[in-house]
């Protein structure tokens, strides 16, 4: 028995050390939106006036550190951009704010920006392309692949 196809993922809760430095990053840097807040431990964020599709609290991790490599937990938050265009958008904010890229791939099926936010926590910034347009294997099945992005290419594709 599988899951319902209609199921998806709603939000993201990240423990964060500052909760002005991550609202800073988050909204400042990404452009989320503000919802609402739970005194000074708590924010709740999200793009389109949403409830909130990214959470961020102190509640455990007041002035605490990333977790050690080598250590499980989250990989990382991926961030689904609805086309290139607004992707490039999203790269051209992080240029402009001096966030450095960890990677950039091309995967067939999406292209995909990687980064920190300010907690360490690995941040995906990506859009899917066309279903049409996915690579596939001779059997039929989703070829992905993981092959670098040209991120200039993608850049001069922002506003």
């Amino acid at each position: 028995m599988s899951i319902d196809p209609r199921v998806d993922i709603g939000h993201v809760h990240l423990k964060v050390a500052d909760l002005e430095r991550a609202v800073d990053f988050y909204c400042g840097v990404l452009g989320f939106e503000e919802q609402a807040r739970y005194g000074t431990q708590a924010a709740f964020l999200s793009a389109g006036g949403y409830h909130h599709h990214i959470g961020l609290n102190t509640w455990e991790s007041q002035g605490g550190t990333p977790p050690p490599a080598g250590h499980t937990g989250l990989y990382h938050v991926a961030i689904r951009y609805p086309d290139r265009a607004t992707l490039a958008n999203a790269l051209r904010r992080l240029v402009d704010a001096g966030v450095q890229l960890d990677g950039a791939s091309d995967h067939g099926v999406s292209e995909a920006l990687y980064l920190r936010d300010p907690d360490a926590n690995g941040v995906e910034l990506y859009r899917d392309r066309p279903k049409e347009e996915w690579p596939r294997n001779e059997d039929g099945s989703v070829g992905m692949f993981t092959a670098p992005l040209d991120v200039r290419a993608l850049l001069a594709e922002a506003d």
